[in-house]
């Protein structure tokens, strides 16, 4: 499937048009979202209508950049103009928004199509959403960035946005086979994204690829921002942090071998290894990460949640009762921990280019839950960048992933790790069974 650098390069060059790589995405949209699922919305008109002018500004000879004509999905969390944002909810399906959130403006102001909003589970949380795994229809794509994760690895856009607070960008995207970015705490805009928990929430990127992830980061930072694409080359092997311990011990076997083995091939292609310790204060991320969220998610939800608790699923419902329940001490001690620890892990980092983990606990469970998020939510609580590579199947043909964290604000440097990491191990996962 095309890349978003290799149809760039086709497209500013007169050999692509912005016209005939949206129609090649609808008409994969076409043939995948009936098993799929992957969509609350695709407009086919107005998506046309851009593309066609898009194509008209080439033709005059003006040229945007690399998301000139590049067909993108939409987390129907994140607000776009004259579309409704219903965020799961079936009260909300016609709450049209009246202004683009800030990451859609600048997308726009780079010249991506917007081919539609894709599914989330129910307000960014744990509810199993309709949308299935591309690999394997009775297993779950993740949560809560489902529609995105999906859409992405079928090829029904070249990329999509989705948002993480727990693991809702790398979880999805690693048991959907395609890349995940979430960005460190800040450096993309929630200015017009249903929040969760607002100290936890990031928007972020899936691509299928690094390079594409770093084109789509370089139009959403927040200014001033690094130059991400063109620093990714990196002059010599990385270093490379391997956190074992919490990693390696919740691990499925099936993953622990497979890290284990991928982590050998980096090896043997240059890349060198110190094995990394967590502070103590790691211990308490699950449960602490899980108050946080609780009691944001609540502040929120609170007033539209007594008055239309039906429109709220178990799981939701069950995070926003433990909010509303918990003591405004414990709340309060536990911002503390998440600014100790986050202080610890970024010193964790020191001495590495990057620290590598599984992306996920194993392979995509079924389709009644939304899959594990510990391997990523320690990321959200503490805001350090993180990102996910597929780099091989299971045995019964599902996508596994590597996990690559940096320090804050090296969002960069950990594109460019990354990147290495990708180009040496070379993971063809091959297609979708869809």
């Amino acid at each position: 499937m095309l890349t978003i650098h290799a149809a760039a390069k086709e497209i500013k060059e007169g050999r692509l048009s912005p016209v005939d790589l949206l129609e090649s995405c609808l008409r994969r949209i076409d043939r995948c979202e009936e098993k799929i699922r992957a969509w609350v919305l695709v407009d086919r008109e107005r998506a046309r209508t851009e593309a066609a002018a898009l194509a008209a500004e080439l033709r005059a000879g003006h040229w945007r950049g690399p998301l000139h004509g590049i067909p993108i999905g939409i987390k129907d969390i994140i607000d776009v103009f004259d579309w409704p944002t219903a965020a799961g909810s079936k009260l909300w399906q016609n709450s049209v928004a009246r202004q683009d959130a800030t990451v859609v403006q600048r997308l726009r102001a780079a010249g991506a199509v917007f081919v539609g909003k894709t599914v989330t589970t129910a307000y960014a949380s744990f509810d199993p959403p309709p949308t299935r795994n591309p690999w394997r229809l009775d297993r779950t794509p993740g949560g809560s960035s489902s529609g995105s994760a999906a859409a992405v690895a079928c090829g029904m856009c070249l990329a999509a946005l989705g948002s993480q607070t727990g693991g809702s960008i790398c979880r999805p995207a690693a048991f959907c086979g395609v890349v995940g970015l979430k960005p460190s705490y800040g450096l993309v805009s929630c200015d017009g994204t249903l929040p969760l928990a607002h100290s936890m929430d990031h928007p972020g990127p899936m691509t299928r690829c690094v390079a594409d992830a770093a084109i789509l980061l370089q139009a959403l930072a927040n200014p001033p921002a690094s130059d991400f694409t063109s620093r990714l080359a990196l002059t010599k092997p990385p270093r490379l942090g391997w956190l074992k311990g919490f990693f390696v011990e919740r691990a499925e076997p099936v993953m622990r071998a497979h890290i284990e083995e991928t982590c050998s091939n980096l090896l043997k292609k240059g890349a060198s290894f110190e094995e990394k310790g967590l502070p103590a204060s790691f211990a308490d991320v699950e449960t602490r990460h899980r108050i946080v969220m609780a009691v944001e998610a609540a502040s929120y939800h609170e007033y539209r949640f007594r008055r239309h608790p039906e429109d709220y699923g178990p799981n939701i419902a069950k995070l926003l009762n433990l909010g509303l329940a918990c003591a405004a001490p414990e709340y309060a001690r536990t911002k503390e921990h998440q600014a100790r620890l986050s202080q610890a892990m970024d010193c964790c980092c020191e001495g590495v280019d990057a620290l590598v983990m599984p992306a996920t606990v194993g392979p995509a469970p079924d389709a009644a839950t939304t899959g594990d998020p510990m391997f990523n939510s320690p990321w959200s609580y503490t805001g350090l960048p993180s990102i996910c590579i597929p780099t091989g199947r299971s045995a019964d043909g599902l996508p596994l992933a590597l996990q690559l964290v940096n320090r804050r604000g090296k969002d960069a440097e950990l594109l460019a790790v990354t990147a290495w990491c990708e180009a040496a191990l070379a993971a063809d996962i091959g297609e979708p069974l869809s």
